[in-house]
């Protein structure tokens, strides 16, 4: 989408907050606490029209109060900012459960209506809004995919920031409020996201303005920052690049009048900062201190003050339901409907139980509205990523098995070109990136530096190798940060990769977990808009990080990824370069999925050319028949299979030793490349139907599969197919350390000569020739043992195997 870069959303606020705005803010904030707790507690008389009774009250209370009523004051003075500037805004609730007073603001919008014509602005609407929330069939307690407006559920704390990042990369009108829990802030990713000023340009991109919400505990106990003094926290902040302010109190009045100030000068600060780089007017390099705010009030703010003698608000009780036995204890029972009629729902909403018009006036207009904005709903937004033709990268295969190449190199070559198609000239934004944990150069994607730097907000030494402030490859050293903005970036309407060492994407593994559930039930709604897909490039692999040994070495993700939706998860396993190029390009254009494509970055000898490469990588999995010996009189004595580079690589050199050595043994060679074909067709959408499954592997021979990851990954998937017992796996079993390439696969018993041994063993004949070949993997290994150890690397028949032999 090719934004402008002037601004909009930029008129001062210079609007008096008279005392009047300010009791029309009360009023609506009063609103949204009145459904924050209908829907906690009620299922029938959502406006109290009728005596309160135990039946109008769940039976099961579910739900969070007390932060519900700070995101709710936020809500509404940024409804103000936005009707008296015009901004573009996305509001991000950090705190994992203030579901209940999200889905009261939309509602109050009218966006949820909107979305879910059923829960309508009246009587019969409300009361579908309060009995659904945290029931059966209903709605759950955080912000998540079914909430208009959201980009970030917050069920698992830390992300916010950097889902607020992502948003704001390129997104160059766009303000992203981003309220942090003082709990959430106590996570790592959190901590390591407050890093944003160093990565975020004034020029191209949007602004976050986070939001510290102390209201000073958890579930259970106090919290860090909700217990240190006011100099430390603003000094936390300003050491991260920021330029915080502090706004306190527990009268509701004297709150709402500060809050609207800093929000009004945060928002002025920022189109300053935003003027001033995109005019020419900024210095060269201007460091910016974008504005901040801390926030502290109770928890559980206008909630019932003491219960059964113990006081609730403004501590940990009022986390959850302050009122826990309403429908056992007279107390609780009154109790509940006194703090209900405190807000005077009779003053909120008219006969009909539509908002009264002077308070649904507040309410920015159409796409403004913050839950009706297309930046959180970003498939609203996107646009086709401009991807080129993929022959001008691919690798030249004169025949399978002699050249070597690097397997991700020319999938660097790609991603550089789609960074030049895809960039604004006006300002330098665009539509794609690549994050990437400090090793884009080091995963062998260095080409992308021919079209843009790696990006920092910080002067620049001359020592430095492609930084810039304009560069818009995004380098930091958490995978959380770098998954995060990335899962921002994709929600609100962009492309791009993350690419990672291999063992190290298991530090985010939870939140590709969370962003598939997300996707998952966003294909049941259609008024969500689909998005780019998640694209996560596994290098620098287990089979490979021979130099750095153990700690390096674990495809852990893939079995995350294995079970999650299969409408969402795919696995690739390209062998080689162009096979590469062709899942990338299947990837970059797919839609709503979780692409996990496991491909090393070292040099490996290639098999395919781009034509066959493609017919490959549609196919999913094919025979090769070129490596094989079977005869068309017969089915196969034997089925040698593989998924992964370096799998490939050992089960080739073994189909090879096994056609020198008993050549009459019919052997068949299939690759893998797509491994959710492996599950039966009902289980997963790329399932292989069951003649092609068996076209592939036969009814009944013995296979031997050399797998990349965990032998238990490819077990489980063939679960459901016929005669799975007789599916050998050899895979990655734990065994590592800083040693020899061809020393780890013989660690962990996936070499060509186990494989061959396996091969002898399982064999529907036992072939002529068969002992002596086996006595040779024996006595290969045992000399491969000796030899690294003087040598200090792998034997020459290994380091220099082709197929050509």
């Amino acid at each position: 989408m090719q934004q402008s870069t002037t601004l909009t959303g930029t008129t001062p606020t210079t609007s008096p907050y008279d005392e009047h705005d300010r009791d029309l803010d009360l009023r609506w904030w009063a609103a949204a606490n009145y459904l924050t707790v209908a829907q906690i507690y009620l299922q029938d008389n959502p406006l109290l029209r009728e005596p309160l009774s135990v039946e109008d009250i769940k039976p099961r209370l579910l739900g969070h109060w007390g932060t519900s009523p700070g995101l709710s004051m936020i809500y509404a003075l940024l409804n103000r900012l936005i009707r008296e500037t015009g901004a573009d805004c996305v509001y991000i609730a950090g705190p994992g459960h203030g579901g209940p007073a999200l889905l009261a603001n939309a509602y109050l919008e009218g966006t949820y209506g909107e979305a879910y014509p059923a829960v309508s602005s009246d009587v019969a609407g409300l009361t579908r809004l309060v009995r659904q929330f945290s029931t059966p069939g209903g709605v759950p307690s955080h912000v998540g995919v079914q909430t208009p407006g959201s980009i970030h559920e917050g069920g698992e704390l830390g992300y916010s920031l950097a889902h607020a990042a992502g948003a704001a990369f390129d997104h160059p009108d766009l303000i992203v409020a981003c309220v942090v829990g003082d709990g959430e802030a106590e996570t790592g990713p959190l901590a390591a996201s407050w890093k944003i000023p160093a990565f975020l340009n004034a020029r191209r991109d949007g602004a976050v303005l986070p939001i510290l919400h102390l209201n000073g505990y958890k579930i259970a106990g106090p919290t860090v920052l909700g217990r240190a003094g006011d100099t430390d926290v603003l000094g936390l902040l300003t050491a991260q690049g920021w330029d915080p302010v502090l706004v306190a109190g527990d009268d509701p009045a004297a709150v709402f009048t500060d809050l609207h100030e800093a929000l009004a000068a945060a928002h002025d600060r920022i189109r300053d900062h935003q003027r001033q780089a995109r005019t020419g007017t900024a210095e060269p390099f201007r460091a910016v201190r974008w504005p901040a705010i801390v926030l502290r009030t109770p928890k559980g703010w206008t909630g019932p003050e003491v219960v059964d003698g113990v006081v609730v608000e403004g501590t940990f009780r009022a986390h959850q339901v302050p009122l826990t036995l309403v429908r056992e204890d007279v107390g609780h029972f009154r109790l509940l409907e006194r703090w209900l009629r405190s807000y005077a729902p009779e003053t909120l909403f008219d006969a009909t139980g539509r908002l009264v018009p002077e308070l649904a006036a507040l309410a920015p207009k159409g796409d403004k509205r913050m839950s009706a904005s297309p930046y959180a709903n970003g498939g609203r937004l996107l646009h086709r990523l401009d991807i080129p033709a993929l022959a001008p990268y691919a690798v030249s295969v004169p025949a399978p098995g002699v050249v070597h190449h690097g397997n991700t190199r020319p999938f660097g070559e790609l991603l550089r070109d789609v960074y030049r198609a895809s960039t604004r000239e006006s300002d330098g934004g665009g539509t794609f990136r690549l994050f990437c944990p400090d090793e884009t150069a080091s995963n062998r994607l260095g080409a992308v530096f021919e079209a843009t730097d790696r990006c920092l907000q910080a002067p620049i030494l001359t020592t430095d190798d492609h930084v810039s402030p304009e560069g818009r490859v995004m380098e930091v050293l958490s995978e959380h940060l770098c998954q995060g903005w990335l899962e921002g970036y994709l929600l609100s309407g962009r492309h791009g990769v993350f690419a990672t060492y291999e063992a190290f994407a298991m530090v985010s593994a939870s939140m590709l977990i969370q962003h598939a559930k997300w996707l998952q039930h966003a294909a049941d709604l259609p008024w969500r808009r689909s998005v780019a897909s998640l694209n996560v490039l596994l290098t620098s692999t287990c089979w490979r990080n021979d130099n750095n040994g153990f700690s390096h070495q674990g495809p852990g993700l893939i079995d995350i990824a294995i079970p999650l939706a299969p409408g969402v998860v795919r696995v690739w396993f390209p062998p080689d370069a162009n096979t590469t190029l062709s899942v990338a390009d299947h990837c970059l254009r797919s839609r709503d999925h979780v692409n996990l494509i496991v491909a090393d970055k070292q040099e490996h000898l290639q098999y395919l050319d781009l034509e066959e490469a493609a017919a490959h990588c549609a196919a999913g999995a094919s025979t090769w028949d070129w490596a094989g010996t079977e005869t068309s009189d017969g089915e196969p004595d034997i089925v040698l299979a593989a998924a992964g580079d370096v799998p490939t690589l050992e089960v080739l050199a073994a189909a090879r030793l096994l056609r020198d050595y008993v050549p009459y043994l019919r052997v068949r060679v299939v690759n893998v490349v797509d491994l959710m074909g492996l599950l039966p067709p009902g289980d997963h959408p790329h399932g292989f139907g069951e003649r092609k499954f068996e076209r592939l592997f036969t009814a009944t021979a013995d296979v031997v599969f050399a797998f990349h990851g965990y032998p238990r990954a490819v077990h489980q998937l063939l679960h459901g197919r016929p005669e799975p017992g007789r599916f050998h796996v050899r895979g990655y079993t734990e065994q590592g350390t800083t040693t020899t390439p061809f020393d780890m696969v013989v660690l962990n018993r996936m070499s060509r000569y186990h494989i061959v041994l396996e091969a002898l063993r399982r064999s529907a004949r036992v072939p002529e020739g068969g002992a002596a070949l086996a006595e040779h993997c024996h006595t290969m290994l045992a000399r491969h043992h000796g030899y690294i150890r003087e040598h200090v690397e792998d034997m020459p028949e290994i380091r220099g195997w082709t197929w050509a032999g």
